[in-house]
């Protein structure tokens, strides 16, 4: 089957500033006080076209940073991802928005990054805005957005404006449980489409038992397992009970 993703041994460090003491920092100012990161260890792994992918592990094992990686919003210290052509997008609370916008600048300016032109965007506007339940707040800056009204607009951005691959970061277990299901059902809507390729993080392993069709386990910035979901959650679940 074709491939829509290809990482290969994809390095990405970052650079950490130490904790200090403010006499410390006074009496050792010339020194280098930043040390490094790795949050991704020479990740390998493929991504079949159609295929939904979930990524779960604990805190701070680098799933955000491998979406990111794969988005194109970071770019790796070594290694490589190749989409094979495909159009990208990336759903997260953390990225994208410019919060002095407002909710409708937003979904233009998301849509024109997604590589959408400005009439296509404004054609789905107004399916946007219906979906994602905010009309009387789209012309008000997102700043002033509750978390959950964020995860509304967000999702119903990618998921109106859709791509060849759809990266999806702990969106769909924020809001309220009625948007909750609301957006469940639209995923499955999407996952039907045998071309469209989902990779989705959350911690939410009932979720992704019931959508994905295989699981990638990072542990420390490493992969630790990648299979079916009857395979790795149970091994996952029984990991997290020991630590």
């Amino acid at each position: 089957m074709e491939k829509a993703i290809d990482v290969k041994e994809l390095h990405i460090k970052y650079k950490e500033l130490k904790k200090m003491t403010v006499k410390q920092s006074l009496l050792h100012f010339k020194l280098n006080r930043t040390e490094e990161f790795e949050a991704l260890k020479g990740v390998s792994f493929s991504v079949k076209k159609g295929s939904i992918l979930g990524i779960i592990g604990k805190n701070g094992s680098g799933k955000s940073t491998l979406l990111r990686a794969i988005s194109g919003i970071f770019s790796p210290d070594s290694g490589s991802v190749n989409l094979h052509g495909n159009t990208v997008s990336l759903m997260s609370i953390g990225a994208g928005f410019q919060n002095k916008l407002t909710g409708f600048e937003n979904i233009i300016l998301s849509g024109l990054l997604m590589g959408f032109t400005e009439e296509q965007i404004r054609d789905k506007a107004a399916e946007i805005i219906e979906f994602s339940e905010l009309e009387g707040f789209i012309y008000k800056p997102v700043r002033t957005y509750s978390s959950g009204m964020y995860s509304k607009l967000a999702f119903s951005i990618t998921a109106l404006l859709r791509t060849d691959i759809m990266l999806i970061d702990e969106v769909l277990s924020v809001g309220d449980i009625r948007f909750r299901e609301k957006s469940g059902a639209k995923m499955r809507e999407i996952i039907a489409d045998e071309n469209r390729t989902v990779v989705i993080v959350s911690h939410s392993l009932g979720t992704l038992a019931e959508l994905c069709t295989e699981i990638l386990w990072l542990n420390d910035g490493e992969v630790k397992g990648l299979g079916e979901p009857g395979q790795i959650i149970p091994r996952y679940e029984e990991y997290m009970k020991r630590l």
